[in-house]
Parts: C-alpha cells; sequence; structure tokens
C-alpha cells in the first residue's frame, strides 16, 4: 500500500476509501485504516465469518506499519521509479494476501469480506472486485486519490488473487482461507 502511495500514481481502492476519510477527518491514514478494520469486521456477521489471530494481527498491525512505511520509503521523483513502485506494489499486495491467509490464521478484515462471499459461493476473483469496487466508489466520493494505478490495481487484483491464494494454502488450511 504505501509503495502504490509513494507512487503518486493511484492508490488500491482501500487506501483510496481510507485516504477519503483521512481528509474529512484529519487522522492518519494508519488511524483510520485501524478503526475501518474494526467497522469491516462487523460487516462479517451475515457472512458467518470467524476472526482469528490473523485477523487481529492485521487489524492492529497493517495501520501502524502502513504509517511507519509511509515514512521510510522515499518519495520517487522520476516516472520510471514510481511506475516500478506501482509494479511492485500491485502484485505484492496479492502476494501478501495469499501467504497471509494461506496459513489459516484467518483473514484480515478487509479479505474476509473476500472470503466470506467465497465461502457463499463467490468466485474469489469476483467478490475481491466487486469489494474493491464498492470501497473504491465510497473513497472516490469522499475525496481519496485515484489515477492509472488504481484502474491497474482494479483490473488485477482479483484475478492475481484468485490464482495465488489457492497455490499459497495450505491443506489444513483451506477452509479458513474461504476455499473449498
Amino acid at each position: 500500500m504505501a509503495l502504490l502511495l509513494k507512487a503518486g500514481l493511484g492508490a488500491d481502492p482501500w487506501t483510496v476509501f481510507t485516504q477519503g476519510i483521512a481528509r474529512k477527518t484529519g487522522l492518519s491514514p494508519g488511524e483510520v485504516l485501524l478503526m475501518v478494520s474494526v467497522v469491516v469486521c462487523a460487516l462479517w456477521v451475515p457472512l458467518r465469518q470467524r476472526p482469528g489471530v490473523g485477523t487481529v494481527a492485521n487489524a492492529l498491525l497493517v495501520g501502524p506499519t502502513l504509517d511507519l512505511a509511509l515514512w521510510a520509503l522515499p518519495t520517487p521523483h522520476s516516472l520510471e521509479v514510481r511506475v516500478l513502485f506501482l509494479l511492485v506494489g500491485v502484485p505484492g499486495i496479492a502476494l501478501a494476501t495469499g501467504l497471509y491467509l494461506g496459513v489459516g490464521w484467518g483473514p484480515g478484515p478487509r479479505d474476509g469480506l473476500m472470503t466470506g462471499l467465497a465461502r457463499l459461493g463467490v468466485p474469489l476473483f469476483l467478490g475481491r472486485t466487486a469489494v474493491e469496487a464498492l470501497v473504491l466508489a465510497g473513497g472516490w466520493m469522499l475525496g481519496g486519490t485515484i489515477g492509472p494505478g488504481t484502474v491497474l490495481f482494479m483490473a488485477v487484483i482479483g484475478p492475481l488473487v484468485g490464482y495465488v491464494l489457492p497455490r499459497l494454502t495450505l491443506p489444513l488450511a483451506r477452509e479458513t482461507a474461504g476455499l473449498p
């Protein structure tokens, strides 16, 4: 997420959403992300999604880690490096999703929506893309940053996660990861 923000070419939908809220409230993106995580977990109830250690760790660590990475990463000035940040960041998010969901410790708050929908029979790539589209619309209306990187993210994140997650999921963790 930090790479996408530093690239300045448009953020992922959840970051667009948190940016929009941060702009309206004056809170940092990491603080907003933490609060959004708590609210999103409430949306799990109708999906019968169960939290796990990964849920709590994701909710508590992603926001502060985002703030730290934004502080530590340089802001690239050349278009080539900005595009590189984008091209590393997008598949990096898909890979990270597959790695942490694949061990079966429970999805993070945002990914729990995707895995909850998968448990109901919605294909992973479609559930991920639908959730991202809804969040992007809300973030855009709140003033979050959208650009070509956002379009790229929306086009490829669902299929990338749909490809990566089953390949990185341990056999005993398939149900927790939202896989059949």
